[in-house]
């Protein structure tokens, strides 16, 4: 199993500057004009997208779980002071639901510079690099996956799900094999599993699940360098206030420097597990 500590240590270190930031944004989050529309309305809207265990969503209570909406719940609760209501969506559009201000915050977003000339962002709250995951009794996979050009060629076919930063990374990745775009998180897997694709590119967590999961067939490739390798943040609507947004990235340090987004990540892959099971 991998060491949640190593991949909340993989995040861009802390300069002093963000230190002095995080030190002045305690009192900010305290000033009653600090995410005014929100505590106006009384209520913190997150748009969630799933991708175990970073967002899940139990399908028969419609309850979500997971990192990000806990981390979405506890700014809003114990920050904000407000109720906290989570919006269905999907990777296609969680962008622009947060630029329509059909929510408040999305859950879950990698900070790219497509994104960034349509939203803004929070500071990082854990590491990402997508990797590829595959049936080692796949016969086309016999001589084993060692490097790039073992997905990348004729006859191969890789699973994504569309819109994602996974999928714009194999897009620009993969010349030859085939590229599957699927909705969610379950169509991947099913698409793998099924043996419809050959492999599925995912972030290395979510892979890391897949194997735990299945460690009798289940196994992972991943490119050197780390193929999209950087953070996973909340995203925001553009025209959100720096002030805002300095209270926000105060929070997530504060969950990080004390050790609480390693307790939140390890609970959120806990629970992924569990239900996989």
């Amino acid at each position: 199993m991998f060491q949640l500590t190593h991949v909340v240590k993989t995040l861009t270190a802390v300069s002093l500057a963000a230190a002095a930031l995080c030190a002045g944004s305690a009192n900010a989050a305290d000033a009653s004009d600090s995410w005014k529309a929100v505590r106006d309305a009384g209520v913190l809207r997150c748009g969630a997208a799933t991708s175990p265990p970073y967002v899940m969503r139990d399908p028969k209570t419609g309850t979500y779980s997971g990192l990000f909406p806990d981390l979405c719940k506890q700014f809003g609760e114990e920050v904000l002071k407000v109720k906290v209501q989570f919006v269905d969506t999907s990777w296609d559009n969680i962008v622009a639901g947060l630029q329509s201000s059909k929510w408040d915050i999305s859950l879950a977003l990698n900070d790219t510079p497509e994104r960034r000339k349509a939203i803004t962002f929070s500071r990082p709250a854990i590491g990402y690099s997508v990797n590829f995951a595959y049936n080692s009794k796949n016969p086309k996979l016999a001589e084993g996956v060692n490097t790039v050009a073992d997905v990348d060629k004729p006859g191969m076919s890789v699973a994504v799900m569309s819109g994602t930063a996974q999928d714009k990374a194999v897009t620009a990745l993969l010349k030859q094999a085939r590229i599957v775009r699927l909705p969610g998180f379950d169509e991947t897997r099913l698409s793998l599993m099924s043996k419809r694709a050959d492999f599925l590119a995912d972030d290395s967590m979510t892979n890391t699940l897949l194997t735990s999961a299945h460690p009798d067939w289940a196994k992972t490739f991943t490119p050197s360098p780390k193929l999209a390798e950087q953070g996973i943040n909340l995203g925001l609507n553009k025209n959100t206030p720096a002030s805002d947004i300095a209270v926000l990235d105060a929070f997530i340090e504060q969950k990080i420097s004390s050790g609480d987004m390693d307790k939140l990540t390890k609970h959120a892959v806990d629970v992924s597990l569990a239900a996989s099971n």
